[in-house]
């Protein structure tokens, strides 16, 4: 099957670009412009009227798109922000007592890494760090940590952001961590590219994610799933969140609603909810299902690593691969540690190759919009970046 029809407008702007970088910032489908023009529409026809539309109608729609996706029974649980640094923000609020104790991995992406850091300098946390390395033995060591520590907050990514690991066992964490602890489940990487029930567990964890990657959505799009009881009056609070009473006015008690929305922030750019919609609506109506993207970019990962092995490049081998080959689960993304990763992503750049580095980790991300023959004209391009590079 082929979904490239559905990208037409994104790979007809860069025809010679081969966008390996899927992780990270996503291609849109043609369905997210005509819903940018409705947001504008909406605005220029209804003014301030737009909201109606947007919180009666859009905003319920797209709630109930991560509720089916994420198999959670009440949609009225999933909050929307601009940002995931909104929705942290918004969380470490409603602790009361510092500093914060919070158990998490070595691999958060930088919005969780920073500024977990400034607030370990500022007094405000106290930061226990797992290292995911070694792959094969985190689970044990994180599920010990859970079990070992007296912590107020569990954040752990579903897909760490630099190595691909996926992490599963959250019901674990649920039924191993105190009763008072808040788990928070970043699945950035994880939704809309990973199978993700979290029926079992809804009313114990938070789940954090958004649009910009493999939801296909672009920026300005994140969400939270909020589980009852946890946080009924966050302190960085927005005016949406007692959107219901402004009638009334604030007054002393300052009220929350009592679902997700209790960690609504202010007034946001709506657009962002419009492509939401419009992609999820897309692929429903396609009968597209999670399930069958994943398998779908696995086939090319593994098309991909075999190519690798076939080319045998020194610089870039498949034994560079991490976690390695025999994780055979892993996220949208391959990444291969090596020290020269700046200068093949700048070599591959320079070939039109669009992919990303962390560190000394480069980053391949494959989506739907890729095919067989993109990845092998991706295995042509790599060999000569890289003999290029190597004839500097």
């Amino acid at each position: 099957m082929s979904f490239q029809r559905h990208f037409s407008r994104f790979l007809a702007a860069g025809p010679d670009r081969l966008h390996f970088a899927a992780h990270s910032h996503h291609l849109w489908p043609d369905v997210s412009f005509e819903a940018q023009q409705q947001a504008w529409r909406d605005a220029a026809e209804l003014v301030d009227g737009k909201w109606d539309r947007v919180l009666e109608d859009l905003l319920p729609r797209a709630q109930g798109h991560v509720a089916r996706l994420l198999r959670l029974s009440e949609p009225s649980t999933v909050v929307f922000a601009p940002n995931t640094h909104e929705l942290l923000l918004r969380l470490l609020s409603c602790f009361e007592r510092r500093p914060v104790r919070i158990l998490t991995t070595d691999s958060e992406f930088y919005s969780f890494e920073r500024q977990g850091r400034r607030w370990e300098q500022a007094g405000e946390v106290e930061m226990t760090r797992v290292a995911a390395e070694p792959f094969a033995t985190f689970d044990a060591r994180f599920l010990k940590a859970v079990v070992d520590g007296d912590h107020d907050l569990v954040f752990c990514s579903q897909v760490h952001f630099n190595s691909a690991f996926i992490f599963e066992r959250f019901a674990e964490v649920a039924a191993a961590a105190p009763a008072d602890a808040w788990i928070v489940i970043d699945g950035y990487h994880g939704f809309m590219a990973l199978p993700t029930d979290l029926a079992a567990i809804e009313s114990r964890v938070f789940y954090l994610a958004g649009g910009y990657k493999y939801a296909m959505s672009g920026e300005g799009v994140c969400f939270l799933h909020c589980p009852p009881g946890f946080g009924p009056r966050p302190v960085n609070t927005g005016w949406f969140a007692g959107f219901g009473d402004l009638e009334q006015g604030v007054g002393d008690e300052v009220p929350y609603a009592p679902d997700g929305r209790r960690f609504f922030g202010s007034t946001f750019d709506p657009s962002g909810l419009y492509r939401f919609v419009a992609v999820m609506d897309l692929w429903q109506r396609e009968g597209v299902s999670v399930e069958a993207i994943h398998a779908y970019v696995r086939e090319l990962q593994e098309e991909f690593l075999d190519r690798l092995e076939e080319l045998a490049l020194p610089e870039l081998t498949v034994g560079r691969l991490i976690p390695d080959r025999s994780f055979r689960e892993r996220g949208h993304f391959l990444t291969f540690r090596l020290s020269q990763a700046g200068d093949v992503y700048g070599a591959l750049r320079e070939d039109g190759v669009v992919t990303d580095h962390r560190g000394d980790r480069l980053r391949f991300g494959f989506g739907i919009y890729h095919e067989e023959e993109d990845v092998a004209e991706l295995g042509r391009r790599l060999a000569r970046a890289l003999g290029r590079a190597g004839a500097r």
